[in-house]
C-alpha cells in the first residue's frame, strides 16, 4: 500500500457538492487587450471555446455539482469569465466594479441575474473589485488579491458586507493579474500557489497561514494551472498543468484535467469561468 492511498480516502471524505454560475461563451472573442494573455492578432475559434466550456459544465455536473447558466450578453465577450461577476458568501452577494470600461457592463448583468435568483439586493461596490477573480473563500477567511485589478478599499468593504476576516495578498507579476491565476483554494485549510506572483511580505504571510501548501512550478503557473476549482476532493484544472496534477494526486486529491486552451487566449481558465454561489 502506498502512502497516497489512505490520504486519498481521507480527502474523498472532504467532498461537498457546490453550486456554480457560468456563462456560455457564445460571444467570446479577443477584440481588445487588457491583460498580458490577450493578443488581438491571434484568431479565436468561438465554436471551439463553446465546446470546451460545455465539457467543463459536463464535468461539474458529473461530479454532482449544480450549474446555473447566466445568459450571455452581446458586446460583452469576456462575460464567460463568470468568477469576476460578483462574490457570493453566506447568501450575500457583493457586486463587481470592473477596472476597464470594456468589461463594465458585466457587473450589471451578473447583478441582475443574482437578484432574479434570490440573492438580492446585491450589495453595491463603491471601489474597484473584480469579484472572485481576487476574492477566494478559504474556510472562514477570505483571501483577497490586490495590485492590478482590485483596490485595497474593496477588501475592507467585503469584510463589512460578509462579516468575515479578509486577508490581503499583494500581486506583483502582471502575468498573474488576479489572485485566482496565482492561488487555488483546495479545501478549508490547504491551498496551492505560485510564490513568484506575490510580494515578499505576502509570500511570508502565505507560508505562515498555509505551511502545508502545494507550491506550483513556473511551468504549471504559466499555463494557469492554479486557475482551478476544488470541491474538497476533486480538483478541476487545465490538463496542461501536468506537474501540479501529479502533486495533487500525491496529496490525496483527485485532479481532473480539461482543455480550455481557447479560453486561455482571453487570460482565463477553469476558475475564471466559474462563480461559486455560496448560499
Amino acid at each position: 500500500m502506498t502512502l497516497a492511498e489512505p490520504v486519498a480516502a481521507t480527502r474523498a471524505d472532504r467532498y461537498r457538492p457546490r453550486r456554480y454560475a457560468m456563462t456560455r461563451p457564445e460571444h467570446f472573442t479577443v477584440e481588445y487587450a487588457i491583460n498580458p494573455w490577450m493578443d488581438i492578432s491571434v484568431p479565436v475559434d468561438t465554436s471551439r471555446a463553446v465546446a470546451q466550456w460545455e465539457r467543463l459544465c459536463e464535468v461539474y455536473r458529473s461530479l454532482g455539482h449544480t450549474v446555473d447558466v447566466v445568459p450571455a450578453v452581446p458586446g460583452l465577450p469576456d462575460m464567460v469569465y463568470a468568477a469576476n461577476g460578483a462574490t457570493v458568501v453566506d447568501g450575500v452577494a457583493y457586486a463587481a466594479r470592473f477596472k476597464y470600461p470594456q468589461r463594465a457592463g458585466e457587473a450589471a448583468a451578473y447583478t441582475a441575474w443574482l437578484e432574479a435568483a434570490g440573492f438580492g439586493p446585491v450589495r453595491p461596490a463603491t471601489v474597484t473589485n473584480e469579484g472572485e477573480g481576487d476574492f477566494l473563500v478559504c474556510g472562514e477567511r477570505i483571501l483577497a488579491g490586490t495590485g492590478f485589478r482590485t483596490d485595497l478599499g474593496a477588501h475592507a468593504e467585503l469584510a463589512a458586507v460578509t462579516g468575515r476576516p479578509v486577508v490581503t495578498l499583494e500581486l506583483v507579476d502582471p502575468q498573474y493579474y488576479h489572485l485566482d491565476t496565482a492561488l487555488a483554494v483546495l479545501d478549508d485549510d490547504i491551498v496551492a500557489y505560485y510564490p513568484g506572483a506575490f510580494s515578499a511580505d505576502s509570500r511570508r504571510l502565505l507560508e505562515e497561514l498555509y505551511p502545508d501548501a502545494i507550491i506550483a512550478t513556473d511551468a504549471d503557473a504559466a499555463v494557469l494551472g492554479l486557475n482551478a476549482v476544488s470541491d474538497g476532493f476533486h480538483v478541476v484544472l487545465t490538463a496542461a498543468a501536468t506537474g501540479l496534477i501529479e502533486k495533487l494526486r500525491e496529496r490525496g486529491f483527485d485532479p481532473i484535467g480539461v482543455d480550455l486552451s481557447e479560453l486561455l487566449k482571453g487570460g482565463g481558465s477553469v476558475k475564471c469561468c466559474t462563480l461559486e454561489i455560496r448560499a
